[in-house]
């Protein structure tokens, strides 16, 4: 398989990008786009990405480049937001424009969990098509698959429903996470691979088949595991939950991210004439941490910080089929992560040791799984040029390398795309994001002052102050080496004088205790504050 470094080199020749030769062909292939008068969307979602792992947001020990090129050409956002400082909940928000806390069993998800959104609702990629975009989600998945009311999932068969009946086309998915069973691809409800006289068996409950595990055969393991993940053993790594079958499917974990490119850059190839929103979920920086060869070694941080240079490649991938495709001014790129940073998430891989002074979360306190700014206040880079020229002038170097403190939260991403698109829709809008557009464009400060933060349960920002309700819990979780922001008192911070939470001054200001305390009853109730 050609390699990431390649692909950005020749942006995906393999695969015929540039049928037709140099400008001619990128030019007409920008006019049909800016015809149609709508930009394509590529949303790229990353996994555990923390605010301080990109060098455009200050990291010096390991540098990014080809991510920092669309803060560069684009608008990089400082009050950024994941709804939930886990996966699952993170992109369920996304998704549906609502706040994962409203609907039971949206927490972290077993690999063999059924479908957590409602087929019938609207999504983000239904309004995509309902306005005649072709839709397509590639990489990872981690809101279920399948119905509960045939529960368990049967992988040997076809799929239904799955991220396709939510508005994707097309689908090439890691179903859950890569640390979990099943170690397959999904490619829209089907098993990529799957040799029916091997047929897949995955329980979460108890064991199953005869494969070893990490917990029983540690000598097999080529990455030992910390806590948890002891599991079957699939390519040397010891995984949540027991499989067993389906040996030819099995993916290699070492080439996942040049999977996830050869179809994103494959996918905008076939779809250059046509508008389009594609949905890219990578695997990196979430563990098992294995990169390629090309870049095992390379960070000088261990596996973490390969994996970062690794994901920083993707992206240079993506941006240069953008670009060879004739694509790269009327589409919007996204780049932003489901929650903060952790370190050490369940495996030996020296990330603990090797990443010294480099700090994952930049100057904000916690990390993932916590209530502290760490937790959800992710990197959250736009470059669009078509749309941000258009509001500043023709002058493309004044609108590149904008900074914005506006408030935006990924469950705003529905209700603002809805406004871009601009044309009818076949549901009403609902749900608890707010039009951002306007920020996106660089045009204004979007309609948000105020963020609710979810760990387990609900802090608040608002405006310049963060709020974090008085609640039980443990205050540091060893495992993962995270402070919760459990405490058995109130919590105030003021963010602009103080950004790492050190201060609790909640007793000297009652009146804003009260306040936001009203603010999230109201939001739990479903009331704009």
């Amino acid at each position: 398989m050609a390699g990431i470094v390649g692909a950005v080199a020749v942006a995906g020749a393999a695969a015929g990008i540039l049928g037709m030769s140099g400008a001619t062909a990128a030019g007409r292939i920008q006019k049909s786009v800016a015809e149609v008068g709508r930009p394509n969307v590529v949303f790229i979602l990353t996994d555990d990405v923390g605010y301080g792992d990109i060098s455009a947001n200050g990291a010096t020990k390991v540098k990014t480049p080809n991510i920092d090129r669309i803060a560069n050409e684009g608008i990089r956002f400082t009050n950024a937001y994941a709804p939930a400082a886990t996966c699952t909940p993170s992109r369920y928000a996304l998704m549906t424009g609502e706040y994962a806390f409203r609907k039971p069993g949206t927490g972290v998800l077993p690999g063999d969990a059924a479908m957590i959104i409602d087929p019938s609702r609207l999504t983000l990629p239904k309004r995509f098509k309902d306005a005649g975009y072709a839709t397509a989600a590639i990489g990872k998945w981690h809101l279920g698959l399948g119905n509960a009311a045939t529960s368990p999932l049967d992988w040997n068969k076809h799929i239904t429903p799955g991220a396709n009946e939510l508005g994707f086309d097309q689908t090439y998915l890691i179903p859950a996470t890569v640390d979990r069973v099943p170690t397959v691809w999904v490619k829209n409800g089907d098993v990529i691979g799957l040799d029916p006289a091997d047929p897949i068996k995955v329980d979460y409950k108890q064991r199953i088949g005869d494969w070893p595990t990490g917990r029983e055969n540690p000598e097999l393991l080529k990455q030992k595991h910390s806590h948890g993940h002891d599991m079957t053993i699939v390519n040397g790594i010891g995984r949540i939950g027991w499989m067993t079958g389906g040996k030819k499917a099995l993916w290699v974990d070492e080439d996942i991210a040049d999977t996830i490119i050869r179809e994103t850059t494959t996918y905008i190839e076939q779809n250059k004439q046509k508008p389009f929103f594609l949905y890219v979920g990578t695997h990196d920086i979430h563990v098992p941490r294995v990169p390629h060869k090309r870049f095992a070694g390379k960070s000088g941080m261990g596996p973490r910080g390969d994996a970062i240079l690794q994901l920083d490649a993707q992206v240079g991938a993506i941006l240069k089929a953008l670009e060879k495709n004739g694509l790269a001014d009327n589409t919007i790129v996204v780049f932003t992560s489901d929650n903060g940073p952790v370190v050490d998430d369940g495996y030996q891989d020296q990330a603990v040791a090797l990443f010294g002074d480099h700090k994952p979360a930049g100057p904000l306190r916690g990390g993932k799984y916590s209530l502290f700014e760490g937790g959800t206040r992710v990197p959250f880079l736009v470059r669009w040029p078509n749309g941000q020229r258009s509001n500043l002038g023709e002058n493309r170097k004044a609108n590149a390398g904008r900074v914005s403190a506006s408030m935006i939260s990924l469950v705003d991403m529905l209700a603002t795309f809805d406004q871009i698109i601009s044309s009818r829709r076949s549901q009403p809008l609902s749900g608890d994001g707010l039009d951002v557009s306007d920020a996106l464009r660089g045009s204004g400060q979007g309609k948000r002052n105020y963020i609710v933060e979810h760990a387990g349960r609900l802090a608040l920002r608002w405006e310049k102050w963060k709020f974090i309700p008085a609640g039980k819990g443990v205050a540091f979780q060893p495992l993962t080496g995270t402070e919760t922001g459990n405490l058995d008192a109130d919590q105030l911070y003021d963010l602009e004088t103080d950004p790492h939470e050190d201060r609790n001054v909640a007793a000297a200001n009652p009146d804003v205790i009260t306040r936001m305390k009203g603010m999230l009853a109201q939001l739990r109730a479903g009331k704009q504050p």
